[in-house]
């Protein structure tokens, strides 16, 4: 049964402003953890190469994750919208310099009345939209030159969304989660966790 009240696709002018910020924010730090031009490990070209493999990468999975969170408690009747976190921006970039990434770049943001297992479904919904880009990048990863690039990239960072947001910490995803069905917990992030770990160790980027 739908509850929908309000559009998926409506936005408003603050919600899209937070949304780009938030995609041209990640993609340079990812830029900047992966090709670190300011420890001179990298050159201008292949720093800007990194940048536009980002907004492809991270970009698409970032706004997919958030789009679905939207769409699903826009299902269950909530009035949704996404709102960057322009601290947790400016650690994104600063971590990056240093060598790691913590990417909670904002979230969506809904009101009303729901049970535990509408606001678990809203919070698995993000993780399970980057599984599905990852299994749609996979294809590309075989293909020599840009796209492979694209690929493997597209895999490695869905994947490491998926498994980061299903951490049962704080406001991401998997605490949401967890509060609502300890096995739909465990059987989405045990193999999140494991993909993740497998491509960063044995494929890496």
């Amino acid at each position: 049964m739908s509850y929908r009240t309000q559009s998926p696709f409506s936005f408003t002018e603050k919600e899209l402003f937070d949304l780009a910020l938030a995609w041209v924010t990640l993609s340079v730090a990812f830029a900047l953890l992966l090709s670190p031009i300011h420890l001179g490990m990298a050159s201008v070209g292949s720093f800007l190469t990194m940048i536009a493999l980002s907004f492809v990468t991270v970009g698409v999975g970032f706004l997919a994750h958030e789009l679905a969170h939207k769409v699903v408690a826009i299902h269950f009747g909530q009035v949704a919208e996404f709102r960057a976190d322009y601290q947790m921006l400016f650690l994104a970039i600063m971590s990056a310099l240093i060598g790691f990434l913590f990417a909670a770049p904002g979230a969506v943001y809904h009101r009303g009345r729901l049970t535990y297992r509408q606001n678990g479904l809203i919070a698995l919904a993000g993780p399970l939209t980057n599984h599905a880009l990852a299994a749609l990048f996979f294809p590309l990863f075989f293909l020599p030159g840009i796209l492979g690039q694209v690929g493997q990239m597209g895999v490695w960072i869905n994947l490491f969304l998926a498994a980061f947001n299903m951490v049962p910490f704080g406001p991401l995803d998997g605490r949401s989660v967890l509060e609502w069905n300890k096995a739909v917990f465990a059987a989405v992030f045990v193999p999140s966790v494991v993909l993740a770990g497998y491509v960063i160790l044995f494929v890496g980027i």
